[in-house]
């Protein structure tokens, strides 16, 4: 039931960019299209995953036993650094035209708070291995569905007619806040 809880709370009832507001930029940012929502979506869950399992080992097995706790942030975003240049490369190779759509979006994964905060939020909630594994890969499912719906409701929106002031950015941080507070909608219910 403990790990129930951990996935519905990371997708729905805390999600990481509509009830923590971490990650913002790309949602913003890659959110024009379903299809560059959802690759963005699949790469942060990559990073985020795997960075939550090595961030969780390097606290567990080094940096907690040296007594180097205060360097945490440091090695959790050089982490980071590493996974996204090496998923930068296998796409690049692989799903070039993927590649191209994210654009200078897939670079800044490496400063997306979200990522850096998942793999901070496993160790301050003491969670073990396959906890942070849960949490880790709950989160980017959350992030990923974000993306998907806020990029459907703005493909939408391009068919419809909006007065000139409101097109783009406006009638994007319009629909991001009522979103958020749909999402907010989850934080009554408890689990377990």
């Amino acid at each position: 039931m403990l790990y129930l809880s951990i996935i519905i709370t990371a997708i729905f009832i805390n999600n990481i960019v509509f009830s923590q507001f971490l990650g913002i930029c790309p949602f913003l940012g890659v959110s024009k299209r379903i299809s560059s929502a959802l690759g963005m979506g699949a790469a942060v869950t990559f990073v985020m995953t795997l960075a939550t399992v090595v961030a969780w080992l390097l606290q567990t097995y080094i940096l907690d036993p040296c007594g180097l706790q205060f360097l945490q942030t440091i090695v959790f975003i050089l982490v980071i650094a590493f996974l996204v240049q090496l998923l930068e490369i296998v796409m690049k190779k692989s799903v070039p035209a993927l590649y191209q759509a994210l654009g200078v979006f897939l670079p800044l994964i490496t400063t997306n708070c979200a990522v850096l905060g998942v793999a901070i939020l496993v160790i301050q909630k003491e969670y073990n291995l396959l906890q942070s594994l849960t949490y880790g890969v709950s989160t980017a499912i959350g992030f990923t569905l974000a993306l998907w719906i806020f990029a459907g409701i703005r493909e939408q929106l391009e068919l419809t007619a909006v007065p000139r002031g409101m097109r783009g950015v406006p009638l994007a941080l319009i629909s991001a806040g009522i979103l958020a507070m749909a999402f907010m909608g989850f934080s009554g219910i408890t689990i377990g």
